[in-house]
């Protein structure tokens, strides 16, 4: 290769395909090329003898006061910073910029990012994109509007473990059997994530549709854990199901593996009912058929159902958890039924982040006046 002499030398400094600039220790600009100049739309000349973290924006400038220039300090070389420069007419220019320190000097290189900045931002957009029909699709595998009735007030608390997703592998669901039956149910499957919660949604859609089919709380437990074993899903998982008559009062519930239910009637303290329970979903050990319970509710009264996340921890007895979540629906039974599951969830986690889902569906039955 034949060597460059001076006058190619200065026209590849001047027209190269990046911005250089040449500036002492203090940041004093000593020269800058034809590039940057025409990318700031600025003579030289101008920008000869300015410091050069006055060619950044404000937040520039307070980056390299506090990170880039101690760091070149140090190091001796900073690369591929992003920074915005000011132009001459005040725009923004995005750019990447990598120094270099040469005895007195500091050497830096400047690209302008415009198109790779466009790029990130659509990479952001798409990832927002992305995030959103995600949480539509993780809201859609939980239940949808709340059932209504002048006789029912009903509440939910959600708080998945994952950050960033809105469902786990708990899960709740309430609906119409019939005009005035109620299904209720909360379960929890084996894990917790994204794995979990396309377990979740099999599961709940298959308890809606076993339910739809005019089974009881324990033979829908039964063909749920036939459903479990022939398709390979969900094994260990337990759940609460009940279902309610709105117009009497009369609840039938049954538990595979689930926590109890927890009953406040008025003028009580809320207890937990400890009958109709069976082992979890899929469980060589289960009884046939697995047995359920009848409990018959006076007007006021408040049936809870929730998962372990809720009172589970490592640094207390199990007892002492559960006893905790019947003091916190004591407390906070006058609520209704939706303020009534936040502030439950609220106490019993305390302030920390589970490392398991947790969730709370209450709801009080109270028949209207006239009610028969």
């Amino acid at each position: 290769m034949t060597p460059m002499d001076g006058a190619e030398a200065e026209d590849l400094f001047e027209h190269a395909p990046c911005g250089y600039v040449v500036a002492t220790r203090d940041g004093t600009i000593v020269r800058v090329n034809h590039t940057l100049a025409a990318l700031l739309g600025q003579p030289a000349a101008a920008l000869v003898g300015r410091r050069f973290q006055e060619l950044l924006t404000v937040g520039g400038q307070i980056y390299h006061e506090t990170h880039y220039a101690p760091l070149l300090a140090m190091q001796g070389r900073v690369r591929e910073i992003a920074v915005d420069l000011v132009g001459g007419d005040g725009s923004t220019i995005p750019a990447l910029i990598t120094s270099t320190v040469r005895g007195d000097e500091v050497r830096t290189i400047i690209f302008e990012a415009v198109d790779r900045r466009r790029y990130e931002q659509e990479l952001v957009r798409a990832r927002d994109r992305e995030h959103a029909i995600a949480g539509e699709l993780q809201r859609a595998l939980l239940g949808g509007a709340a059932p209504r009735n002048p006789a029912i007030d009903l509440g939910v608390s959600y708080r998945p473990a994952v950050a960033g997703l809105e469902v786990g592998g708990d899960w709740y669901d309430a609906f119409w059997l019939s005009e005035r039956r109620l299904g209720l149910v909360v379960g929890d499957v084996v894990g917790r994530g994204i794995g979990a919660a396309t377990t979740m949604g099999q599961l709940r859609s298959a308890v809606r549709a076993l339910a739809s089919t005019g089974l009881g709380a324990s033979a829908l437990l039964d063909a749920l854990d036939g459903y479990a074993r022939r398709h390979d899903v969900g094994q260990m998982t337990t759940l609460a199901y009940a279902e309610l008559d709105v117009l009497d009062g009369s609840l039938t519930f049954a538990c595979a593996g689930h926590p109890p239910p927890a009953v406040a009637a008025p003028g009580a303290s809320a207890v937990f009912a400890w009958d109709g329970r069976s082992p979890p979903l899929d469980a060589a050990f289960a009884p046939e058929p697995r047995p359920e319970a009848p409990l018959a509710l006076t007007p006021g009264a408040l049936v809870v159902l929730f998962t372990d996340g809720l009172f589970e921890r490592v640094d207390r007895p199990l007892k002492a958890g559960l006893d905790r979540l019947l003091e916190e629906i004591d407390a906070h039974r006058a609520l209704p039924a939706g303020e009534l599951a936040d502030a439950v969830t609220r106490a019993a986690l305390a302030g920390r982040r589970s490392n398991d889902d947790a969730c709370l569906l209450a709801v009080r039955w109270t028949p209207p006046a006239d009610a028969p």
